[in-house]
């Protein structure tokens, strides 16, 4: 954590305290500082998430509350390796989930029940407006259970300090699970019957990895339902668990967990499997008489559900945001270079950028996308309209700077004639078919995309691009990440990453969006409006010393045709340094009580 005199701590935490009842309360951004290696030296990002050193995995108890976004994460306060003993939950609070301040750990292994470290959870607002925080403890014993907390004092905006009742855990283990694999309660929910519900990881009977559903009238006692709320056979554990309900498709406002009458309410269950790393979701339906889901066009194995990010993410957790009446997702994307180099650095793992959520108009898939407050960082803007890129293209976004980048690019393909033919064993595995036809594979309409993060030379690019094939008459869009070149460095995890498109590209004229956010080591992409996401990290030997550049490309042997290309430099956001940027709401600086 960053080191404050005691001075400055304690103008900080009083002008949050005067100040955290409007909604304008945030930190001000800092002006872009591509050159400053201290800070981002062996890619220690500029507007993700993470803490001033050590090591964070995955976001717990996301909240807004107050006036206030609360962040709590997985984190060890003692080094930049995992250290299951050191777990704690580190803990943030913002106006904006753009800029930081940090506060002290809300929870921390001291007690029996978590003598062994506080792991992964989330946060429920209870009535009366009180929040309360579900988490799994590690015991004296060894054994996981769960367990509650909370605020030392509920009136305080920043929740500074929280307490550990001694009558926990309000979960012990369950007989017939093992001590090392049940975790991870999730947000806890109403049902119409007015009993509380929340679903909790384990593996059953040493085999199955299941999502228990447990019920409480008063948030201590809890009972375990007869039937789990899903089980995946194949994935053997799965964690993290987050069940929300869903607006209409194409309803892009999020909804609570407020109960709900009637069969027509869809929702999202995301599962974690650690046998894959991945995050999976269904759409589904709840039913909350028996608390059970069954997805409507997935199997019953969440590892043949959709994932919610083709790339490199883990442990998402999504909130309802009251303020701005929207789902937010939260997911941690780790390191891909090795554990000697996150000890070098003193730091490993960053939070993807907030993302709104919602259902896709064909009501079978999430749209995710940057949420807008991102805008509050652009500054530099360059543009370009109705270029054409031909084979063998390769054209400079000049402008901007290539390391702290928003860019948007919309394509439009004159002539989708030229297809190549589609092989119907693709789709079994998207990932691998981007490694056999990277960027540097000419094709027939494309690839074509970005190449962002890259040197002068070229030597250095991540690419991230889109190939379309024919297929029954139909066209099928592949959207790739290729880290083959991204970096030089030797022991850098370097995969291919990739997924189809579930959209139909001639139903919208030939046209297909891609937006990606550069940020130093992070590279997320959006394709086709945020229906795939792939997210990447990348470690380049030039950005240490060098410019970073930005291109527009076609390989393929048909032209492509840039409609729109938005790009915008971004600013350093303020996050987990002090108080100095701190801005008082407008109403204040005019004087006005």
């Amino acid at each position: 954590m960053a080191v404050l005199s005691l001075a400055a701590c304690v103008a900080f935490l009083h002008l949050l305290l005067l100040f955290s009842s409007s909604s304008s309360l945030r930190l001000a951004p800092k002006a872009a500082e591509s050159s400053d290696s201290a800070r981002h030296g062996s890619g220690r990002t500029a507007y993700h998430f993470q803490p001033a050193k050590n090591w964070q995995n995955d976001p717990n108890g996301p909240m807004y509350h107050n006036g206030m976004y609360h962040l709590f994460y997985q984190y060890n306060p003692h080094g930049a390796t995992w250290g299951v003993g050191n777990l704690s939950w580190g803990h943030s609070v913002s106006g904006d989930l753009v800029n930081w301040a940090s506060l002290d750990a809300a929870i921390e292994p001291t007690s029996p029940f978590d003598a062994n470290g506080c792991w992964s959870g989330s946060a429920t607002i209870l009535p009366g407006g009180v929040p309360a925080i579900l988490y799994t403890g590690i015991s004296a014993d060894g054994e996981q259970v769960q367990n509650v907390a909370f605020p030392k004092n509920a009136s305080d905006p920043l929740l500074r300090e929280w307490v550990k009742p001694s009558y926990n855990p309000v979960i012990p283990l369950p007989a017939d699970v093992p001590g090392d694999f049940f975790r991870d309660p999730s947000t806890a929910w109403l049902g119409r019957d007015g009993l509380w519900r929340l679903a909790v990881s384990a593996k059953v009977g040493n085999a199955v990895g299941s999502t228990l559903i447990y019920r409480s009238n008063d948030f201590r006692l809890w009972e375990r339902n007869v039937a789990p709320l899903q089980e995946s056979r194949a994935a053997g554990m799965v964690e993290c668990p987050d069940l929300f309900p869903v607006a209409e498709p194409g309803a892009e406002e999020g909804l609570d967990h407020a109960p709900r009458t009637g069969t027509g309410v869809r929702h999202v269950l995301k599962l974690s499997a650690t046998d894959t790393f991945q995050d999976y979701y269904a759409v589904g339906r709840y039913n909350d008489t028996t608390d059970t889901f069954e997805p409507e066009d997935d199997g019953d194995d969440c590892q043949s559900w959709r994932r919610l990010d083709y790339g490199h993410v883990y442990a998402s957790k999504s909130f309802f945001d009251a303020r701005k009446n929207r789902r937010v997702l939260w997911a941690w994307a780790n390191e891909t270079d090795s554990q000697a180099d996150d000890v070098a650095k003193g730091w490993s793992g960053v939070q993807i950028f907030p993302r709104k959520v919602w259902l896709d108009n064909d009501g079978k898939q999430l749209r995710q996308w940057p949420i807008e407050e991102i805008e509050t960082l652009r500054s530099r803007k360059v543009g370009l309209l109705g270029t054409v890129v031909n084979s063998g293209g390769v054209n400079e976004i000049v402008g901007v700077a290539g390391t702290q980048a928003d860019v948007e690019v919309v394509f439009e393909i004159p002539a989708l004639e030229g297809a190549e033919s589609f092989e119907p064993n693709w789709l079994l595995d998207p990932q691998r078919l981007c490694g056999e036809k990277g960027a540097s594979v000419p094709g027939g309409i494309g690839p074509f995309g970005l190449l962002v993060m890259a040197s002068d030379d070229l030597q250095e690019h991540t690419a991230v691009f889109f190939r379309v094939f024919r297929h029954h008459d139909k066209y099928r869009v592949l959207m790739c990440t290729d880290l083959s070149r991204s970096t030089t460095r030797a022991g850098v995890y370097k995969p291919p990453y990739g997924a189809f498109v579930d959209m139909d590209i001639e139903a919208h004229g030939g046209i297909v969006s891609l937006r990606t956010l550069v940020d130093h080591s992070v590279v997320e992409s959006f394709g086709g409006g945020g229906r795939t996401c792939i997210t990447a990290r990348v470690y380049p030997e030039h950005a240490e010393n060098g410019n970073s550049h930005l291109y527009v490309f076609n390989n393929g042997t048909g032209a492509v045709k840039v409609a729109k290309l938005e790009a915008y430099e971004l600013a350093t956001a303020t996050v987990n340094v002090g108080d100095d940027g701190l801005i008082q709401p407008s109403s204040m600086r005019r004087g006005e009580a």
